[in-house]
């Protein structure tokens, strides 16, 4: 017998508990646990203790993006507590809530109670869903705000340099991180929405309660494989690294958008499959924990087919082929953020001002020996940057190597002349500061996208 067979067997002339009762009920079960609390407090005072503690320090964490600013501006912090929360809390904590949230009624055998209770399996499911939702939301609220809070408190409210060399105002860079931050909660449903149905589908089994994390840690390990664009922005993951796209000028809306797209539609889609196996589920039989061939092969397929649905589509609309990384791009890339960076070099030496304009920074790079095609992620990218200063003849150059990743980023590292991007401290009005065209993390943009 379903879910919906045993409430139709109630007392017919008994009120039904309201949504809105239901998921205070829920809600109230869910924080009354150590485990909830205990996630709670480490959300909402951890980063804030790592980012002040980092704050503190001589080593910055600069194989992180924006580690290498932890010390200029207390809008780093938050940015790379962000990088590390996509990558291993956020999934962490999806399958600690909405894994288990209805998998905990068959470990302690109170489905049955919670039916006459409610006399709803709809109501039942809206009430969990919602208050594991209302908990994720605050883990997730509690470390943006952790993490803003322990920088500005440490390092204090000023400019934020950009993933191309351009500053950002602290009003600028604050909007940017809050915006950051809110585009990683359609990453975050979609984790939750799969939690939610392995939760349903394998019952008491343990990995119900694995089943986000696990599936975050495959995505995490597709995105590091050369794989097509498409089937990179096609994802559920990417959001979690698209948004470092929203600082550079102008921003790389295109792959967020889509990133922020293809996790709404898992999102949606996983919940619903949870949905349609929670009210066919038999809750007459004590047997009966969800787990099951037909159950798993109803969840399993769909998102199978969803996946391979949303790599055609997002193939189609962006027309991406390839790693997406190309030599123009890079080249772009990196002219761009050295002429910024450049200006902002002259500023901190004193010396005359000069606009981007004036430079008219160019790029040229070769990826392993001229033999080979320059496009592909790789660490055996070698620019040499060239560029003009008013009222001189000569033109100068520098060397960089580039260590591209297959999702876009890379670290360049100066190769001479040593004057210009080797390593030496300025002196700046907060302080010394290492030679900004030393080292420096950039973007290249995966979709196609005019220089304009």
């Amino acid at each position: 017998m379903t879910a919906t067979a045993v409430a139709a067997r109630t007392t017919a002339g008994a009120a039904r508990v309201s949504v809105a009762r239901g998921y205070r009920f829920e809600l109230v079960k869910l924080v009354s646990q150590w485990r909830i609390r205990l996630l709670v407090l480490a959300c909402w005072i951890a980063p804030a203790l790592f980012v002040a503690g980092v704050g503190q320090q001589s080593t910055l964490p600069s194989d992180t993006l924006f580690g290498r600013w932890m010390l200029a501006t207390g809008w780093a912090g938050p940015l790379v507590i962000l990088g590390f929360s996509g990558t291993w809390a956020l999934p962490l904590l999806t399958s600690l809530v909405a894994g288990d949230v209805f998998a905990a009624e068959d470990r302690l055998g109170t489905w049955r109670h919670l039916l006459v209770a409610v006399r709803s399996p709809r109501r039942i499911f809206a009430a969990k869903a919602l208050a594991s939702l209302t908990v994720i939301l605050l883990l997730v609220a509690g470390l943006a705000a952790s993490s803003t809070a322990g920088g500005l408190v440490a390092v204090g409210n000023r400019p934020l340099v950009g993933l191309d060399g351009h500053l950002l105002s602290p009003g600028d860079a604050a909007g940017e991180v809050l915006l950051a931050w809110v585009c990683v909660l359609a990453p975050t449903l979609a984790l939750a929405g799969i939690g939610l149905l392995g939760s349903v589908v394998l019952g008491r089994s343990p990995m119900g309660l694995l089943l986000p994390a696990v599936v975050a840690l495959v995505l995490q390990l597709a995105q590091l494989l050369p794989l097509p664009v498409a089937v990179r922005l096609a994802l559920p993951s990417w959001a979690f690294i698209a948004w470092n796209g929203l600082f550079t000028s102008p921003a790389q809306l295109g792959p967020l958008l889509t990133g922020i797209a293809v996790s709404l539609v898992w999102a949606a889609t996983a919940t619903a499959l949870a949905y349609l196996l929670f009210l066919r589920r038999d809750f007459t039989n004590l047997t009966d924990d969800g787990a099951g061939r037909r159950a798993v092969t109803a969840g399993l397929l769909p998102l199978a087919g969803l996946a391979a649905a949303t790599v055609a589509v997002v193939a189609a609309v962006t027309g991406a082929t390839g790693s997406g990384i190309s030599q123009d791009k890079v080249q772009r890339s990196l002219a761009t953020e050295f002429a910024h960076l450049y200006r902002m070099q002259t500023e901190q030496l004193n010396r005359p001002a000069v606009t981007e304009a004036q430079l008219k920074a160019t790029a040229a790079c070769n990826k392993g020996s001229v033999r080979v095609a320059a496009e592909g992620p790789g660490n055996d990218w070698r620019c040499v940057v060239s560029w003009h200063l008013p009222g001189v003849e000569a033109t100068g150059t520098a060397v960089y190597q580039l260590d591209v990743t297959s999702d876009g980023r890379f670290t360049a590292d100066g190769d001479g002349p040593k004057e210009v991007n080797g390593y030496f401290l300025v002196r700046t009005p907060l302080g010394d500061a290492p030679n900004p065209l030393w080292q420096f993390d950039g973007t290249v943009g995966l979709l196609h996208t005019s220089k304009g």
